[in-house]
């Protein structure tokens, strides 16, 4: 982020107005710097002081207070706590915009910013997911300094509210876990909620640009207190594909690049499964006694934490129902609300600047009720976007009620179909996988894990033979889909191990015209992602203890897949693909069970063939939620 500073010189000021010569003018948005008033305002408007706040075991955590210089009124206290550093250092040294958005920088609160323990400028050890069960945890650490401003801090109206994104979405989370009584509103926004699922781990299969490209600097040991972020691993090259292939087999991570430097890598390593080390990190079970306002935002096309926001919403409802607690989900990448317009997403268009909306109807009014006593408390239990009509719906409750679960069945001749097949009908769908030449989840070069990948076109492995589909008919009426996916998968393996992804996708019509913001790019016959997921088939039965698949043996797996609110159109057609790599998003199996798959040698990696079972008896269907249009409002 940008910061103003008091050396003043003429480069930094051509520098500046540089800048916003590109910026558009709306004071409304979210925008951090939107014109040159804009940043100047903090600098203007706010003093800033920076503290180390005692915890209760002594530990002192850094912390940057901005505070309006208007002492007219009393104002609320609002915070964010991170892992990333609060930066700028100093106290003359100012953030360009505070808090979740410009607007509300300027209707004025005071602002707290806080580098969690072991990170940057505070003290002590840091520990990713803090397991909650600790004596200090995130909900003490968050308590001790809520109780520290509310003393020292002059001319506050004795609210406190907290929000953050991604990991501060995490902290925000864990920290109104007992709430402290001044603590009235909370934001966690994709927060992390338990990493065997979300991030790092899809139903244990491990996700291997995003965990290695994230950890490869953000683990990197702190020697001692700083002001530096770690550099970012340099890959050489843009081919992921290329790159992560010559680091199978895993061990070669730390042999070719980490040299055993990332703790926390090698704890992943030592840990393949769902055991204590993970559980302990899971915050899920331990969402209760909250008895402030949630507000709870994600994305649908969060490639890191979708997981989370769904179930933090769903275990806060179920253990404090006498809050309010409400869930809003966006078209948006990870933290896409604050980042972006929310427009569009790589080749998909939303039809609005739905960010702009969520910024100044959404969140601004829900910490303005709360913590300044302004405005309604109207906001509905469930804010969700619906893509495919880019329409705003609001619900009574996620998932809605009195939706029809609907199956579609895998069908001959690569059909997708709402008729099961008849119990004297028979088939299997085979295809060989090899480790060798995985099919690739991308259609471009990239590094790391593009965050338009949850829309991108999937029509680039249609032909190839280790990819399953099935496709319906072209549809006589829109088909509103909401609520939970569960892909039931008929399978064998001619080996001990395998991975099974699923992909639900909407095919445009050939006559669908370019979107507005990419006139060139054809979006004839386009494949939109609009669901996947992936389970490591070990973890079939139990993600603590796996086991084996017993070669030719058939069997259910049962994958769930996350929430969705999406519009098939009319003349729009459901895919489902079912393949068994998806690289290098997800490592490779070696298709031979080992102990631990971290540990597996290149003798392990053997080719295999898989079978997906269609018959009346045994089939293999999606079963979704269809919402008609009635019941939304």
């Amino acid at each position: 982020m940008m910061t103003i500073s008091t050396n003043k010189n003429i480069t930094f000021w051509i520098l500046i107005l540089l800048l916003f010569s590109t910026c558009g003018s709306e004071k409304e948005t979210y925008v951090p710097f939107t014109a040159e008033e804009d940043s100047l305002f903090v600098y203007n408007n706010y003093d800033k002081k920076e503290v180390y706040i005692p915890m209760r075991d002594g530990t002192k955590l850094f912390t940057a207070i901005y505070t309006p210089k208007d002492r007219e009124e009393a104002y609320p206290i609002i915070m964010y706590r991170t892992p990333y550093s609060v930066q700028p250092y100093g106290e003359q040294r100012f953030k360009i915009d505070l808090g979740p958005n410009m607007r509300m920088t300027r209707d004025k609160y005071i602002f707290v910013y806080q580098d969690v323990r072991g990170k940057f400028m505070s003290e002590g050890n840091f520990v990713n997911m803090t397991p909650h069960k600790r004596s200090t945890n995130e909900s003490t650490d968050t308590f001790d300094t809520i109780e520290w401003l509310l003393a020292n801090i002059e001319n506050h109206n004795g609210k406190v509210g907290q929000w953050g994104i991604s990991y501060p979405g995490f902290y925000t989370a864990a920290g109104m876990i007992n709430s402290h009584p001044a603590l009235v509103a909370v934001s966690p926004q994709a927060p992390i909620a338990d990493w065997f699922f979300d991030d790092f781990h899809h139903h244990g299969a491990f996700f291997l640009p995003h965990t290695f490209n994230f950890f490869s600097s953000f683990g990197l040991p702190r020697r001692e207190l700083t002001k530096i972020k770690n550099p970012r691993f340099r890959h050489g090259t843009k081919d992921g594909y290329g790159f992560f292939k010559e680091m199978t087999p895993l061990s070669l991570a730390n042999q070719k690049y980490l040299g055993d430097s990332v703790n926390f890598w090698n704890e992943i390593v030592t840990h393949p499964n769902y055991d204590q080390f993970w559980q302990d990190r899971n915050l899920l079970p331990h969402l209760k006694n909250v008895k402030c306002a949630v507000l709870t935002v994600g994305g649908w096309y969060d490639a890191e934490d979708l997981y989370g926001p769904l179930k933090i919403y769903e275990e806060v409802e179920k253990n404090n129902p006498a809050i309010t607690n409400a869930l809003v989900m966006g078209p948006w990448s990870h933290g896409g609300w604050r980042r972006t317009d929310g427009d569009y997403l790589g080749n998909i268009h939303f039809g609005a600047k739905t960010s702009v909306f969520y910024n100044n109807e959404i969140i601004y009014p829900f910490f303005s009720y709360h913590l300044k006593g302004k405005g309604e408390n109207e906001l509905p239990e469930a804010y969700m976007f619906q893509t495919g009509t880019n329409v705003w719906k609001t619900f009574d409750e996620w998932p809605p009620r009195d939706i029809e679960k609907v199956k579609f069945y895998f069908k001959v001749k690569k059909r997708l179909s709402r008729t099961p097949p008849g119990d004297n009908e028979f088939g299997t769908d085979i295809f060989e996988s090899d480790p060798a030449n995985p099919v690739p989840f991308i259609g471009y070069k990239d590094n790391g894990m593009p965050k338009p990948y949850m829309t991108d076109d999937q029509s680039f492995v249609n032909d190839r033979p280790d990819v399953l589909y099935y496709l319906s008919a072209p549809l006589e009426k829109d088909l509103n889909m909401a609520g939970p996916i569960m892909a039931n998968l008929v399978i064998k393996t001619d080996q001990t191990a395998a991975d099974w992804i699923v992909k639900l996708i909407d095919v445009y019509p050939s006559s669908h015209p370019p979107f507005p913001h990419q006139p060139k790019q054809s979006m004839s016959r386009y494949h939109q992602m609009v669901r996947s997921e992936v389970m490591r088939g070990r973890f079939r039965d139990s993600y603590e203890y796996p086991k084996p698949f017993v070669p030719k043996k058939q069997e259910v797996i049962q994958l769930p897949l996350q929430d969705v609110l999406h519009t098939f159109k009319k003349g729009h057609q459901i895919m489902i693909q079912v393949q068994s790599s998806w690289f290098p998003l997800v490592d490779i199996n070696p298709q031979t069970y080992v102990e631990n798959i971290f540990e597996a040698k290149s003798d392990d990696f053997v080719k295999a063939k898989h079978f997906v079972g269609r018959s009346g008896i045994a089939p293999s269907f999606i079963e979704v939620g269809i919402l008609e249009e009635e019941e939304q409002k």
